[in-house]
Parts: C-alpha cells; sequence; structure tokens
C-alpha cells in the first residue's frame, strides 16, 4: 500500500448544503501509519468531513484520495471494503452480544465459505470459523478486554465500551480508522487509558488513525499532525505545540486568557 505518499488526502474539498458552505476548501494530507487529529467547536464541519471521505456525502467539488485511489462520490460500502472504517461519537454496540460475539460479527465480512459449506461443516468452514475465533479473542486480549470477553455489551464499563467499538472497527482489516469524539463523556482516567489504547493500536496494527473531537486532551497527547476548523475552514495544521501557540486558534477555538 506504501506506494503512494500519503494514505488518505483531501484535496480542495467543499460541501454546500442549499447554498451554506459546510467545508470550504479543505487540505488534508495523513501519511501512513499517522495518528492525526482534527479539532474546532461544536458545528465546525468536523463530522461532515467524516461523512465526505466515508461516502454518506459526495463532495461539491474537491478530491478525496486513499492511497492515491480517487473516492469521492464512491458508495458507502465500496470505500469500506477498500479498508476505511469508522466509529461514531453515540456508541453503536449489540447490547444483546457479548463482547466476543460484537467483534466476532464484525469479522464476518472477511469469511468466503458459503451457505453449503456452513450447512455441511466442510474443512474450509472449519478452517475459516477457527482462524475467525483466533483472530477476535487475540485482539481483545492484546486491548485488555480479553476478561470480559462473555460480558454482554452494555455490561461494560463505559471506556471500555468505546474501546470494544475501536475493536469492531479494526478487525474489518481496515488500514483506516475514523474515530468520531472517542473521549466523548470520558474521565480523566478514561481519556488517559484511550490515548495509551489508540498508540498501541497504531504501532501493533500498523493502522492510519484520524480522530475528530473537541476535547483537546487526548488529541494533543495522542497526534502527530492537527488540523484545525472553524466554520468550516481551516485555521490551522501543524504539531500540538505550534497549534497550541497559533493566534487564530486561540481566539477563535481556545479563548483569550
Amino acid at each position: 500500500m506504501s506506494d503512494h505518499p500519503y494514505a488518505l488526502e483531501l484535496v480542495d474539498v467543499c460541501k454546500n448544503f442549499s447554498g451554506i458552505q459546510a467545508s470550504q476548501n479543505i487540505n488534508i494530507q495523513v501519511e501512513e501509519n499517522q495518528i492525526y487529529g482534527i479539532i474546532g467547536p461544536n458545528g465546525a464541519g468536523k463530522t461532515t468531513l467524516f461523512n465526505l471521505i466515508t461516502g454518506v456525502y459526495p463532495p461539491t467539488s474537491g478530491s478525496i484520495l486513499f492511497y492515491g485511489q480517487h473516492i469521492e462520490g464512491m458508495e458507502i460500502h465500496k470505500i469500506a471494503q477498500l479498508g476505511i472504517a469508522r466509529t461514531f461519537q453515540n456508541i453503536r454496540l449489540f447490547d444483546d452480544l457479548t463482547v466476543y460475539e460484537n467483534v466476532l460479527t464484525a469479522y464476518q465480512d472477511n469469511l468466503t465459505y458459503t451457505f453449503w459449506e456452513a450447512i455441511f461443516k466442510t474443512r474450509r468452514y472449519r478452517e475459516q470459523e477457527k482462524q475467525a475465533r483466533e483472530v477476535c479473542l487475540d485482539i481483545l486480549r492484546r486491548v485488555g478486554l480479553y476478561d470480559q470477553r462473555d460480558m454482554h455489551a452494555n455490561k461494560l464499563p463505559y471506556g471500555q465500551q468505546r474501546r470494544l467499538e475501536i475493536v469492531r472497527a479494526l478487525v474489518t482489516g481496515a488500514k483506516l480508522i475514523l474515530m468520531d469524539e472517542p473521549a466523548a463523556g470520558m474521565n480523566e482516567e478514561e481519556s488517559a487509558e484511550l490515548s495509551a489504547i489508540i498508540k498501541q493500536i497504531r504501532d501493533d496494527f500498523h493502522v492510519t488513525i484520524v480522530i475528530i473531537d473537541h476535547h483537546m486532551d487526548v488529541i494533543m497527547e495522542v497526534c502527530e499532525t492537527i488540523t484545525v476548523v472553524n466554520f468550516g475552514q481551516m485555521l490551522a495544521s501543524g504539531t500540538a505545540e505550534e497549534v497550541q501557540e497559533n493566534q487564530e486558534v486561540i481566539d477563535a477555538y481556545l479563548g483569550v486568557e
């Protein structure tokens, strides 16, 4: 995959809704295996960007490239098949399934055996089911959810539900994971744990991660590059230090001391 300099690239992306500009000339370049942050106040246009990348909306103009391939205007399921997964601000788990079953259902798209092979429990069926179980349990072990594997998802503490949602995105085989407000509703300790997990997932599974949030702590802790948006426009891009010291960002977002 690394023949292209960027895992994700947005070039002059604009999105208008009935004359209202939700995104204006957005230019973002995310390198492979990078953890990239997009921050801005509520209503700044962050979620619109994720919806454009994942095919929920087509851009009004501009290009969106995934490893050099144009994906703007592509159907949602085709973008997912290329290896882009996302988590949502509102947790989307199967409450009546266990932690393990939640991960296994997300893994199903990787299985290639037929209906009849499943009925007759052929060798290919048995091998793929065994591999699915091993992969799912291994990931749960590595992110610290193995001991909770038989617990129903809705019985998990809030921070662990967030972690489970990230695992579900991971087992699809995603090469790029978009995380929408992963720290929403978390206390300081949970946020610190989440930061460690995000770094670990990037290092262990060699995925590229883009996070949008209006909470500064997790973004500043984990992201190597941060873009600030406000009213659909880019205010600044740079390291955490550069963004924190940018006067426009301070005025528009952090508030002046």
